[in-house]
């Protein structure tokens, strides 16, 4: 049986929509939305009428009939944390997402925008799959080495999954069988030590810890960053700059644009070539943390995302890290192919989705 799915990625200033008949990709477009259509929107989740309103229309545009849909997987958001997997839209998933717990952001728009569309279809369901909050840390990895604070599970949990499983699907293994250390490396880098098919350590991707990104600083002297805190010559929002947005290589290379220090570094930029190293150095050794998370006991390691087209940076990081386990990359992220490989596995009965409950 042939199923469609739609899929829709909301970003900051663009949604991504696609349909899939499958696994095959038919349609695909990515709606920018300028800074004047944004404006009047007082909170990003106002904005989801006028993007579902876009996306019709593209939908109508291209040919598409919405009503032969099956089923809809829209980007999950900063809801609360919950394990891995498909759930369906619901109610208090929704109030989360316009009362996010963990702050606004764009992808709060999947759920909403999704659900509104799948309730004037018939028999359609709305589902968002591995959301970045997904939580399967074990409780020890949470201890930070003081009560007041506590680490946390935030992940590109969608295109580490996805890539995951294919991994298994291509060499034959099951992915709940496999400990994998797998390695998104975009705008944001994650380090997930997954043991049987659950993420059971990670670095907090957002605006934490683990390895500096092309715009993050990651982890950073605590001393240091304290006394900075408290000099008067910076307000709070421009120490979350430099943790978030102004950190990485945009706070040494004046650039977020990671195929730019690439290029740079190979016209014989030494900086550009050492602070890209650096940003190497750091993810191994992330990945070495991650080994002993799993004893020893690595499958594999696995590198996706952006970056991973670099082969230059890749090739540094196997060469401090092949000890471990054989490494596989993955250049690139299909997340719209990830979300639809959930719906579809729902669809054909071999996953069972979730109930967003607290």
């Amino acid at each position: 049986m042939i199923y469609k799915i739609l899929a829709i990625n909301p970003g900051s200033t663009s949604t991504k929509i696609a349909i899939f008949e499958n696994d095959k990709n038919i349609f695909l477009k990515n709606i920018k939305h300028s800074s004047e259509e944004l404006k009047p929107f007082e909170n990003i989740t106002d904005q989801y009428e006028f993007r579902k309103n876009t996306i019709l229309n593209e939908l109508k545009d291209a040919g598409i009939d919405v009503n032969q849909i099956n089923c809809i997987m829209g980007r999950g958001g900063l809801s609360k944390p919950i394990p891995s997997g498909v759930y369906k839209v619901n109610e208090e998933m929704k109030n989360d997402m316009v009362n996010s717990p963990l702050g606004e952001h764009a992808s709060n728009l999947g759920a909403l925008i999704a659900d509104d569309i799948a309730k004037n279809l018939n028999n359609v369901a709305a589902y968002i799959a591995d959301p970045v909050v997904v939580d399967e840390m074990e409780d020890i990895a949470r201890i930070s080495g003081h009560p007041n604070f506590e680490r946390i599970s935030i992940l590109h949990a969608l295109n580490q999954k996805a890539t995951a499983r294919r991994y298994a699907r291509e060499t034959n293994q099951i992915y709940e069988d496999l400990n994998l250390i797998v390695v998104h490396l975009g705008g944001g880098i994650s380090v997930g030590a997954h043991k049987k098919g659950k993420v059971i350590d990670v670095n907090n991707a957002l605006n934490g810890d683990g390895p500096f990104s092309p715009e993050r600083s990651g982890t950073l002297p605590a001393g240091q960053l304290m006394s900075m805190c408290f000099s008067g010559k910076y307000t709070k929002a421009e120490i979350g700059l430099m943790l978030k947005g102004k950190g990485g290589f945009t706070a040494y290379l004046d650039t977020n644009d990671a195929y730019e220090v690439e290029m740079r570094a190979k016209q014989g930029d030494e900086k550009a070539q050492f602070i890209s190293d650096a940003m190497a150095y750091q993810v191994a050794k992330e990945i070495g943390s991650c080994a002993t998370v799993l004893k020893g006991e690595v499958d594999a390691i696995i590198l996706t995302g952006g970056i991973a087209y670099n082969k230059q940076f890749c090739s540094f990081i196997d060469d401090m890290t092949k000890f471990i386990a054989p490494m596989k990359i993955y250049p690139g992220e299909d997340e719209m192919s990830a979300l639809a490989m959930n719906g579809l596995m729902v669809l054909k009965g071999e996953l069972k989705p979730k109930e967003y409950k607290f």
